[in-house]
């Protein structure tokens, strides 16, 4: 873990304002948007499960049930409402409160950290399957017809707030998301500040030392839960504008077991490593997905064995651990040095007492 308690919550102000300037100005050197769209709304998707699995202990092997909870809430809302505000809205909402229901029962039913593994992979896998059986006129929500495997297409992407024919697309939607992905950062890192944060790395170091200090752990892993599922389903929302179509695909398997190589990849028990992850990884996977001759699941299985074999801490903290042992390095020599320079002049005066007559 690169994040201690103490420290685990301070902001280095100048490099939080060097990424943000990085994202201001990416699409002024890149003219692909709907890419740094997308590796912005997969950061977004990283963070969220970063803060619940890398501070607070807790894998959620089926975390994209509430990414895909997200973006059909957000559809299907839009299609009722007409415009994108409550909707977004609702796309964290939702996915939050079911993920305060599960996590209540788990964590104060004292659920082992494999089954709750389990049972978060079998909600995954169960609204996965609901949803492709939801072809036909019979499933519907108020003017949204599920339809199955096909998805829902066309609703409402963006707009203004109360004004549904200001949509939001381009540069300005990648706009929206660095910004919101820069607000969800800020609040991860004031979370991890407080008392409430603190504990949450008390209780992934040792639980039942928390507990016996007098914390209410399932309260405190279920307010963790929930906030991570709000943020995954923020993001499902987005994604949901980006490609204006939502399938059953946002809650497969294959989405969850891309989530964990992001933060495995970038460095758990850090922010900004899983945030990185997870867009590299979606770039890799888009510029993999331009060519037939390797399987993009091939490339992303054999990145997570490189990354547990080579670097098990992850990128950031792999790079970090090199940097501090650079810098302890360096202080050592200049002492080393200062304390050559201090006794030279000592020895000198010696020196010169002893020939005196």
């Amino acid at each position: 873990m690169i994040d201690d308690a103490p420290s685990a919550g301070r902001i280095r102000w100048g490099w939080f304002i060097a990424w943000v300037i990085l994202m201001a100005v990416l699409p002024l050197v890149f003219d692909d948007t709907h890419t740094l769209s997308l590796m912005a709304i997969t950061a977004l998707a990283g963070l969220s499960l970063a803060l619940m699995w890398g501070y607070a202990g807790i894998l959620s092997f089926g975390h994209a049930a509430y990414f895909g909870l997200g973006a059909y809430t957000y559809a299907i809302a839009a299609v009722n409402f007409g415009e994108s505000t409550v909707p977004v809205l609702l796309s964290i909402l939702v996915p939050a409160l079911l993920a305060a229901a599960i996590g209540a029962m788990m964590f104060w039913g004292r659920i082992g950290d494999v089954y709750l593994g389990v049972i978060t992979l079998v909600v995954s896998l169960i609204l996965f399957k609901f949803m492709n059986a939801t072809a036909g006129d019979a499933y519907k929500i108020g003017d949204a017809r599920l339809g199955g495997f096909n998805g829902i297409p066309g609703f409402q992407i963006l707009n203004v707030p109360g004004d549904p024919s200001a949509q939001i697309f381009g540069v300005p939607f990648y706009y929206v998301i660095a910004t919101c992905l820069a607000l969800c950062y800020l609040l991860c890192r004031w979370i991890l500040s407080t008392a409430f944060g603190r504990t949450l790395v008390g209780i992934r170091e040792n639980e039942l030392r928390v507990e016996l200090l007098g914390y209410d752990v399932p309260a405190h892993k279920t307010a963790v839960f929930t906030i991570g599922a709000g943020m995954a389903g923020l993001s499902g929302a987005f994604f949901a504008m980006w490609a204006e179509i939502v399938t059953p695909g946002v809650f497969a398997l294959g989405m969850s077991a891309e989530m964990i190589v992001w933060v495995i990849a970038g460095g758990l028990g850090t922010l900004i490593g899983p945030m990185m992850g997870a867009a590299a990884l979606t770039l890799l996977k888009l510029m993999l997905g331009q060519q037939t001759v390797i399987d993009n699941s091939l490339v992303l299985g054999a990145i997570m064995v490189i990354v547990v074999l080579l670097i098990p801490k992850g990128i950031v903290p792999t790079v970090a651990g090199w940097r501090g042992r650079r810098e302890r390095s360096v202080a050592s020599r200049r002492g080393q040095a200062s304390g050559r320079k201090r006794r030279a002049p000592t020895s000198a005066a010696g020196a010169g007492t002893g020939s005196a007559p």
